[in-house]
């Protein structure tokens, strides 16, 4: 039985990997800024309202697992926002640094923090939820596209850093996955575009060689993987859950 941390774990992708690891007999705790989403989470997991992106919250709640937990075997440093749909050119410093802040200041702060748990016990994994966004890049998402970029280099370095203390670091790299989340993005992209919404999904669909969206238990599947023993000689890799995509300007 693990001790798996998910931020940005009370709803969306994060809700799902954290159901997964549970239903495999993990326990389980998830963050999220969402007050609502935090008190609707199923009791069998732990859930507390935090900012990823704020150093004061974050060292409270890892004082917390060490009190509660005693150490952290998976974190999976999920959180993230979509940022602003925006030409460059439109792009404001304020709405760049928000996306950036939780996008990969949260990613950072998460690793600095389960570091410390994990390098006294000789062993752990990190999980990163970066995108095929920080693969390819997508246009009107500047910020967002340089902040999961960030994140994979971020998770290279941990990885080189921690390997020698028994510490595997990974990102997964979602590519368009059903659930509100999309749905939004795809409103943005369409005004941005002046398209209809179903031409823009449409466009993400058949931009994929399997020709569908993922379905957010199919990110959760890969975590799993990652957070086994089957993938012990893992890391330092950022996965695509994408259906393969070749096209990402529809």
């Amino acid at each position: 039985m693990s001790r798996v941390l998910i931020t940005a774990g009370a709803n969306g992708i994060g809700l799902v990997m954290a159901l997964a690891f549970a239903a495999r007999g993990d326990q389980v705790w998830v963050t999220d800024v969402d007050a609502g989403a935090v008190a609707a989470v199923p009791a069998h997991i732990r859930a507390t309202l935090c900012d990823a992106g704020d150093e004061a919250q974050m060292a409270a709640l890892f004082a917390q697992i060490a009190g509660d937990w005693g150490g952290l075997d998976v974190l999976c440093a999920n959180a993230g926002i979509k940022g602003p749909t925006l030409s460059i050119e439109e792009m404001d410093l304020d709405s760049w640094h928000q996306c950036l802040a939780v996008n990969l200041d949260g990613a950072m702060l998460a690793a600095k923090y389960a570091t410390r748990m994990m390098k006294p016990a000789g062993a752990g994994c990190m999980i990163f939820t970066s995108s095929t966004s920080g693969l390819y890049g997508t246009p009107y998402r500047a910020p967002y596209v340089a902040a999961k970029w960030g994140v994979i280099g971020l998770m290279k370095t941990v990885a080189m850093e921690l390997g020698p203390h028994g510490i595997r670091a990974n990102a997964i790299c979602p590519g368009s996955v059903n659930g509100p989340r999309i749905d939004h993005v795809i409103e943005a992209e369409a005004a941005a575009k002046s398209m209809s919404p179903d031409a823009v999904r449409q466009g993400y669909a058949s931009g994929t060689a399997l020709k569908r969206l993922s379905d957010p238990q199919d990110v959760a599947d890969m975590a799993l993987f990652l957070a086994s023993n089957a993938a012990r000689m893992i890391s330092g890799q950022a996965l695509a859950v994408d259906g393969m995509t070749y096209n990402v300007d529809p």
